[in-house]
């Protein structure tokens, strides 16, 4: 019988691969005169669709065949399936922006269009210029199947008025002792926590999201799964450990909000926060001061970790090779130093802290530095897995009694792995 994560990949395969006309399974036939393009994006961010638009509109004055750019936002939440359910339904877009997660599915389903051969060809692209950490996510024999559109590092925004109030070292002078480790962070969240506020807040998890927990249990070395994507890695000995620290951080110390409580960092509420650099924006009008520094350390030292997503061309679309151009135009070195602004660059040629200043100017060379250069050049990318959409349901529901006060840690994590392992293949 075959395992259920591989009839998963299968479904999504068969939707990702399903033509984009309705009916048949013909490619369907150009329009007429200028052809228009259609991009999914998961963003509805003013300031990001305004700097696409415009890159839009440099592309079309030399290029009348092509018509309308369209970019299409899709809630985050909802993205992929929606995407899936586009492609399905015979209204799929020519270029889509694909999220870590469903990497996996989708650079195995053979939906998307190869790029290397189009990227190496455009005038001053500079292929080699994309990092090999950025771009492993997304190749499969030797060919690349998405551009690393967003490639983000975790890191800690702190508040410091309230770590200070607080009797607490700021994580700055911490990491200037050599100090900066998760011990010392929850020790902090826990003191901040006992004078009213919140301490440390995962942002985006809210017990749910328990991907985003991989920018906690990298510091024990820890992994979802193997990296071959063969074997549950929850109910492994440093997994345990990380997740004992964590239930522990939460009910026992105080450090974390406990599950039902929402904490917004930006509004002054928590003494730290950890998320991706993209947030800075939030603290343009802070009234507290605060700083930026890269995740603290594990027993098993510094980390990274990274959240990414690719650009890729549906090899499906008719219009599939000017969809790959018009990637080419909007993946430039020029106008990546421009979405650099919002989104981490892939070019090794543009992590420098000049590049990333001149688009981040709330932050200092130093933040960037410590949290975006060097944690991308040694990061390991958020969990992901051909049939991520099933894994990730069954081990959210499995990991729910977790969050509890009295819960068995490890045997919580093995009844984990007792229910994806199975689904993971051989």
């Amino acid at each position: 019988m075959r395992p259920i994560g591989k009839l998963a990949a299968l479904a999504v395969a068969a939707l990702l691969t399903t033509t984009t006309a309705c009916g048949g399974g013909e490619t369907p036939v150009k329009q007429q005169g200028p052809q228009p393009l259609r991009m999914t994006i998961w963003t509805s961010n003013e300031a990001h669709l305004k700097l696409f638009n415009e890159i839009a509109a440099d592309y079309k004055k030399t290029r009348p065949d092509v018509g309308a750019i369209t970019f299409d936002p899709i809630p985050f939440e909802s993205y992929t399936t929606t995407l899936t359910t586009q492609i399905a339904g015979g209204n799929a877009p020519d270029l889509v922006w694909v999220l870590e997660s469903s990497a996996p599915d989708f650079v195995s389903s053979g939906a998307l269009a190869p790029l290397k051969e189009t990227l190496g060809k455009a005038q001053g692209y500079e292929l080699t210029d994309l990092t090999p950490a950025a771009t492993k996510l997304w190749e499969r024999d030797g060919e690349l199947f998405a551009y690393p559109f967003s490639t983000s590092p975790f890191g800690v925004f702190v508040n410091d008025d309230l770590v200070k109030e607080a009797g607490q070292r700021t994580p700055r002078e911490l990491i200037k002792a050599g100090e900066w480790t998760w011990d010392k962070a929850v020790a902090m969240g826990a003191a901040v926590a006992k004078k009213g506020k919140a301490g440390l807040v995962v942002r985006d998890f809210d017990y749910k999201n328990w991907d985003n927990l991989a920018s906690v249990w990298g510091g024990w070395g820890a992994r979802a799964w193997s990296e071959d994507g063969k074997t549950c890695g929850f109910n492994s000995p440093e997994m345990v450990q990380a997740m004992t620290f964590l239930h522990k951080s939460i009910f026992v110390d105080k450090a974390l909000p406990g599950p039902g409580t929402t904490v917004d960092f930006f509004a002054g509420d928590a003494a730290m926060t950890i998320t991706q650099i993209s947030r800075a924006s939030l603290l343009a009008e802070a009234k507290f001061g605060w700083d930026l520094v890269p995740l603290p350390a594990g027993p098993k030292g510094a980390y990274a970790v990274i959240g990414q997503a690719g650009l890729g061309v549906l090899k499906k679309s008719p219009n599939a090779a000017l969809a790959a151009d018009f990637l080419a135009f909007f993946t430039n070195p020029a106008n990546s130093a421009k979405l650099a602004a919002y989104f981490p660059p892939p070019r090794a040629s543009q992590l420098t802290t000049e590049t990333l200043a001149r688009s981040n100017p709330l932050l200092k060379p130093e933040q960037l530095r410590e949290v975006v250069i060097d944690g991308i050049a040694k990061a390991v990318v958020k969990p992901s897995h051909i049939g991520q959409a099933e894994l990730s349901q069954t081990v959210r529901a499995a990991l729910d009694p977790l969050w509890k006060a009295d819960a068995d840690v490890k045997a919580v994590l093995d009844g984990v792995c007792a229910k994806i392992q199975p689904m993971m293949g051989t």
